[in-house]
């Protein structure tokens, strides 16, 4: 009996991405084909309290192994991302985040090349269109935001620190904690302003709105505005590692995965050929 021809395109190795979306009350992990879609069901922890940098870092080990095996790494963080390091977290505690090396700590506990951004900026990557000003806003236990100029996006953009209206910021009037106080209708007529208040600043063409809350959005909203899926964050995953080596992005994110340096004996030696130079 002849044996079946098996095709080479079968054959060829799918890259695969492990995706880790980061929140306040919530850890996610998906892997990711090539082109950003879904190979595995989502995994879900609860975000641990205290939401320790050591603690983050066990369960997403945990749902890593859960995932099966990848090849890279990408992961959305609630905060603002340099160079690999943490330089604030302020819905995990700045005070325990502030410095931290995430990229290299997961990259040495994975094995795996590893790229962090704002969990927002990722979550945009998910959702826009590429074209013209493209602005995203997620509500969850903050309030994130990213902006994008014809798909290139614009680095640490953080409104929901900004202020919005009776002395507090975005993140204090929309955020998690509010919306439990308030309740939904009040929560809902913020948003509505927050919208009107962010199109007059910033004349964006589209904007997209995520996060947990957004499912808890109610109001008529704008033509121009559009509700995306929790999901976005973590689909999102796969965009930054597909950038050009031009953009400000890829060369942010294109930190050291792990602390280097020169061998001991070579320093030595490098420094003795100087001094003789």
């Amino acid at each position: 009996m002849a044996l079946k021809q098996t095709n080479r395109k079968d054959e060829r190795r799918i890259m695969k991405t492990l995706a880790i979306d980061i929140g306040g009350t919530g850890i996610k992990a998906i892997l990711l084909d090539e082109k950003g879609s879904p190979l595995t069901e989502r995994g879900r922890i609860e975000t641990p309290k205290p939401a320790t940098p050591e603690a983050i870092t066990e369960t997403i080990i945990q749902l890593a192994k859960a995932q099966g095996e990848f090849d890279r790494v990408s992961v959305g963080f609630p905060g603002v991302i340099r160079h690999g390091y943490v330089y604030t977290a302020p819905n995990l505690g700045n005070a325990l985040w502030k410095g931290f090396n995430l990229v290299g700590t997961l990259a040495t506990r994975l094995k795996k090349p590893v790229r962090a951004a704002n969990d927002a900026d990722v979550q945009g990557f998910g959702a826009i269109k590429g074209k013209d000003i493209e602005l995203v806003i997620t509500l969850g236990t903050g309030f994130g935001s990213a902006m994008f100029v014809d798909g290139k996006l614009v680095p640490n953009l953080e409104l929901g620190h900004h202020p919005f209206r009776d002395d507090e910021t975005y993140e204090e009037q929309l955020g998690e904690k509010t919306l439990k106080e308030i309740g939904k209708k009040k929560w809902n007529k913020r948003l509505a302003k927050a919208i009107e208040v962010l199109d007059r600043v910033l004349n964006f063409d589209r904007l997209y709105i995520g996060g947990g809350n957004s499912k808890k959005v109610s109001l008529i909203l704008p033509e121009k505005v559009t509700l995306v899926p929790n999901t976005a964050g973590l689909l999102g995953g796969i965009a930054f590692w597909n950038l050009g080596a031009d953009d400000p992005m890829n060369r942010r994110i294109q930190a050291k995965q792990t602390k280097t340096s020169i061998p001991k004996r070579r320093s030595r030696a490098i420094r003795k050929k100087s001094v003789k130079g």
